[in-house]
């Protein structure tokens, strides 16, 4: 389970004026909220927060959030940011309770190179990167494995042949495909000339006959 720390000072002012002033000075507006606790408005570093979501993955690490001393394991929710300028306009947090199973997506990781690959040339194409999961905050993996080794061509992994950590379930389609290792796909060229050579062997040949004489009966 991945784990990163960041602080939060609480803040009274609220409405589109007072975060545009935030953002001004160098602070991202955010909320906290979770089962039995009232949602509090806070303030974050922009720079602090730009620097953890750049070495962390913000779906699945638990970030243990100070607040006036106190300490809140949460996860980020959701992150709002400028259409443009892709700079942070807001970010929510839920603070999580021992116990009490939460929703995350995490990364897939593939492992191993594909039979069909290795022995026949083919291409793994990865149709899915990440899971959605049903897990006890203290045990959110990192990410889960996809061994492809035995993968032949024509053949494919789907969500029920994940090997899932224990505690861990799946919430996405079992049916639905990982990857799957297609066969090379071939180029048939043809020599410069060929193409027409080929379309005049083949066309209908032209009857010439000789003009018949005026008079001239057929047959003769």
């Amino acid at each position: 389970m991945a784990i990163a720390s960041l602080s939060a000072t609480a803040r009274d002012g609220v409405g589109t004026g007072n975060a545009r002033k935030l953002r001004q000075n160098g602070q991202v507006p955010a909320v906290i909220y979770g089962h039995g606790r009232e949602p509090q408005s806070l303030t974050i570093n922009t720079r602090e927060v730009e620097k953890l979501l750049s070495s962390v993955s913000a779906a699945s690490t638990v970030i243990e959030l100070s607040v006036g001393g106190k300490t809140a394991r949460t996860l980020i929710r959701e992150i709002q940011r400028h259409p443009f300028k892709r700079t942070i306009v807001h970010i929510d947090f839920q603070e999580l309770v021992a116990g009490e199973k939460v929703t995350v997506s995490v990364p897939l990781r593939f492992t191993g190179t594909a039979d069909g690959v290795r022995n026949s040339g083919g291409i793994l194409e990865e149709t899915m990167h990440q899971v959605h999961i049903r897990v006890d905050p203290s045990i959110i993996p990192d990410h889960i494995d996809v061994d492809v080794t035995a993968l032949t061509i024509g053949h494919s992994f789907h969500i029920r042949d994940l090997k899932l950590p224990e505690g861990v379930s799946v919430l996405d389609d079992a049916g639905a495909t990982v990857c799957v290792c297609v066969a090379p796909k071939t180029v048939t060229e043809t020599a410069p000339g060929a193409e027409g050579e080929a379309a005049a062997a083949t066309a209908e040949p032209e009857l010439i006959r000789k003009p018949k004489a005026e008079g001239e009966e057929e047959g003769k």
